[in-house]
């Protein structure tokens, strides 16, 4: 036991003591008859046990029977019947005797809580209501419960070396209603017992026994669940063993490789005490460490003689692609790092990651021994068996180099036992088909025609047909999987520009995008890229037109007839074909891919075919990209005025406050705010209202300059952000945008109701950064406004005053 274990056990058990001693010393039965009934039912309680899943331990229902104590009897006699319960539980029934400091804690473990759930109950709260008194016992109980489990729960953690949290989870928590329920019982019980004398708590019994019969019930499915999820994974393992053997059946030379590594690795693994996790996941990568060799050419697994420098890096890839298979297999222990590592050396010279020491998993340090003994003492291709105690000399001298010193000091002493250990595993029928196997055919075809040399296809043509069907079901999954893994619009279609040209070749392609019934490039690569760049083709016209306005691929097409592109005398292609599919999303069709090329009638069903077959997934993939390229845009500018917005402005204003002090150029900020415009919502309405802001945000856009800086801040605020205007050019500026919120007021609402108030602010006078520019001017603003109630007619100050610049 640990020196943590003993420590908490020992501090448990000593509390308990005190509240012993401390009932002991008060224990005084206001009746006894009652006291002595009460504990006939507890004991009884204590003996209805269950078996907790997956630990040494029990529990009995005796949480109902002690609730009711707290609720019935004084402290002292609870805690004496909560003894006299724990001391039941240890010894009635039991399989194995208790020791002294097991019964001990056991004892602690229901009396404390029992003191917690005593104390809540009768805290001091002068005349509680009922509900008051509900409220603390279901607090009781759930105190009960806490204390209860949780100590028991970190005991088994600190002795058996498992997580806390997970013993309590799945041993205990699932009860926490049980407890809820039984404080209920008691309460009820209790509140009978008013009306009709304790007696009636004998009633308790057929609660309790519910309860216990209850918790059986629900242990004996769940330990049948449990069984069966043994049975599942069990068959889960042969099915993998049964795959990875006719995987590995392909050489016969080493059918028996991957059972002698499992045996070795398993064993050895059991002897280290490594985790239980670990040592299930170490058995399925026992057998399935070498499954990436599928991703490597037949000829270089197989070959006779020494691998060269590029065919060993190619055969490098194994644990890599081994471990990105399994990844997808979703084990639920760690399969994949193991068999990523398992070429790792313990000196760090190995592949793929270069792991060196401790930082290599134990599973991959184990395998990693035992799979080189064993390849040292089987037949390859480019060498004879060895002996197997020449083979594990070989191993040994690599200790501390190649392999973990402490698993290679193991595996030394223990590889003959473990080699006769998996000698007598594999005494089973010799499966292999005969070597001298025929099939036996009819001398002639069934039809009865005689083949001749023209009927024969090319030698290599069905060879060729597979490649090109590998190789187009590899695109097509490249393909699909790099459209979902961007939300990028340009860069969706450079992705599907480049990877289609793999499956259908082309010279041009362009891809329009829906825009306002018309048709406009949204990606064009290729020759002649300049001419179709500059297309907008009206919907339902041209060749790509009627494509998206009736839905229906064109194949061999002219691109000639696209409007204001070949028609045009002044333009010239040598694109001859064209092939057309629309682009459906979800709100129907958003556009149209177009393939080019130069030579007539260029394109072919089968690429017309391919083209189907990823329309649907191109069409949705650039759907989701505009969605996402709209939501960025949503998020940087105001939906009402199209201006940018507060968030957009400060980024911008961060920017400028950074050139300018690069440069030492000079920077104005003008914070305008619109007086009256309350009253025009109320007078004319909202939608009069807004027709205002947009109109005043579209002569504020026109009038200021190109790289002038235009943003609403949010309600009637607007900012402008005029780098290198002087105060006097400021200034005017202010009353000209005056002059132009009147023009919006009177257009809209027919009068003269509105004007504009306008704080002006300059970079490193004012402030460094945004925040204080920005607070600057909009602190002149609000002075400004305060001056439209006071005089018709304020100038607008110079910053260096600190006066608001003030507009009639």
């Amino acid at each position: 036991m640990s020196i943590q274990a003993r420590a908490f056990i020992t501090s448990f058990v000593l509390a308990g003591a005190a509240v012993l001693g401390y009932a002991a010393w008060e224990f005084h039965p206001r009746n006894l008859i009652k006291f002595l009934v009460y504990l006939v039912i507890a004991i009884l309680a204590s003996g209805m046990k269950v078996r907790l899943p997956g630990i040494l331990g029990t529990l009995a229902v005796n949480d109902t029977l002690i609730m009711l104590c707290v609720i019935e009897l004084s402290l002292p006699e609870v805690a004496v019947i909560a003894m006299a319960a724990a001391l039941m539980q240890c010894y009635w029934k039991a399989l194995t005797r208790p020791k002294p400091v097991q019964a001990a804690f056991n004892v602690s473990a229901l009396m404390l809580p029992t003191l917690a759930a005593y104390a809540i109950y009768h805290h001091s709260i002068g005349h509680p209501s009922p509900l008051t008194q509900a409220f603390l016992l279901l607090a009781a109980g759930s105190t009960y419960f806490v204390m209860n489990t949780v100590p028991v729960s970190l005991v088994i953690s600190l002795t058996e070396h498992k997580q806390v949290h997970k013993i309590w989870r799945e041993c205990y928590f699932w009860s926490f209603p049980y407890y809820l329920v039984g404080a209920a019982v008691a309460g009820g019980i209790s509140t009978l017992n008013t009306g009709l004398g304790w007696v009636s708590s004998v009633l308790i019994l057929p609660a309790i026994y519910a309860v216990y019969r209850s918790f059986a019930l629900y242990l004996d499915k769940l330990e049948h669940e449990k069984r069966h999820v043994e049975e599942i994974a069990a068959l889960h393992l042969r099915t993998i063993e049964a795959l990875a053997l006719a995987i590995e059946a392909k050489n016969f030379t080493s059918y028996d490789h991957l059972r002698r590594v499992q045996v070795y690795a398993v064993e050895l693994a059991q002897d280290m005490g490594i985790p239980a996790d670990q040592l299930e996941a170490l058995r399925a990568a026992a057998l399935l460490h070498d499954i990436g060799k599928l991703a490597v050419p037949e000829h270089i697994v197989s070959k006779p003689g020494r691998l060269t420098t590029e065919e060993f890096e190619k055969i490098k890839i194994h644990p890599v692609v081994g471990a990105e298979i399994l990844e997808r297999a979703h084990f639920p222990y760690p399969v994949s790092p193991i068999v990523r590592s398992h070429h790792e050396n313990w000196d760090g010279s190995g592949y793929p990651d270069g792991l060196q020491g401790e930082q290599i998993p134990i599973g991959a340090r184990i395998l990693a021994a035992v799979d080189s003994l064993d390849a040292l003492a089987s037949d390859r291709q480019y060498r004879q068996a060895l002996p197997l105690d020449q083979a594990m000399e070989q191993v040994a001298a690599g200790a501390g180099t190649l392999f973990d010193p402490a698993v290679v000091d193991l595996l030394q002493r223990r590889y003959v036992a473990l080699e006769e250990l998996a000698q007598s595993g594999s005494q089973r029928e010799d499966r292999r088909l005969p070597d001298d196997l025929r099939v036996t055919a009819p001398a002639q075809p069934a039809s009865g025609y005689q083949q001749t040399a023209s009927d024969s296809p090319p030698e290599d043509s069905f060879l060729n047909s597979i490649a090109a069907a590998r190789q187009e079901a590899q695109s097509l999954f490249e393909l699909s999987h790099e459209l979902g893994n961007s939300l990028c619009l340009d860069a969706t279609l450079s992705v599907l520009s480049q990877r289609l040209r793999k499956l259908v070749p082309y010279d041009s392609v362009a891809i329009y995008l829906r825009k306002n019934n018309r048709l406009v490039p949204a990606h064009v690569s290729g020759d002649n890229f300049r001419l179709f760049s500059e297309l907008e083709i009206p919907w339902g016209e041209g060749l790509s037109g009627w494509v998206a306005e009736n839905r229906r691929p064109i194949i061999n097409g002219n691109p000639s007839v696209e409007p204001g592109y070949l028609a045009n005398p002044s333009k010239f292609s040598t694109l001859r074909s064209a092939l057309a599919v629309p682009l459906e999303g979800l709100s129907g069709v958003i556009g149209v891919l177009s393939l080019y090329k130069a030579e007539p009638d260029a394109f072919s069903q089968d690429h017309l075919r391919i083209l189907l077959a990823i329309s649907s997934k191109v069409g949705l993939s650039l759907e989701n990209a505009q969605k996402f390229e709209q939501a960025e845009t949503f998020a940087v500018t105001d939906y009402l005025t199209g201006l940018p917005n507060a968030r957009s402005l400060f980024k911008h204003l961060d920017r400028e406050l950074a050139r300018c002090q690069r440069t030492g150029a000079s920077l104005t900020v003008m914070v305008c705010d619109v007086d009256g415009f309350k009253l025009v919502n109320d007078r004319f309405g909202h939608l009069e209202g807004n027709k205002v802001l947009s109109m005043f945000a579209d002569s504020l856009r026109s009038t200021c300059r190109e790289y002038d800086y235009v943003a609403r801040m949010g309600g009637d605020e607007f900012v402008v952000i005029a780098p290198g205007l002087e105060s006097e050019a400021a200034m005017e500026k202010a009353r000209h945008l005056n002059e132009l919120v009147g023009e919006a007021g009177r257009q809209v609402c027919g009068e003269n109701c509105l004007t504009l108030s306008v704080g002006i602010a300059y970079a490193a006078q004012d402030g460094s950064n945004a925040e204080q520019l920005l607070t600057a001017a909009d602190r002149r603003m609000y002075q400004a406004k305060q001056k439209q109630h006071e005089a018709c007619c304020i100038p607008v100050e110079s910053p260096a005053t600190d006066r608001p610049a003030a507009i009639p």
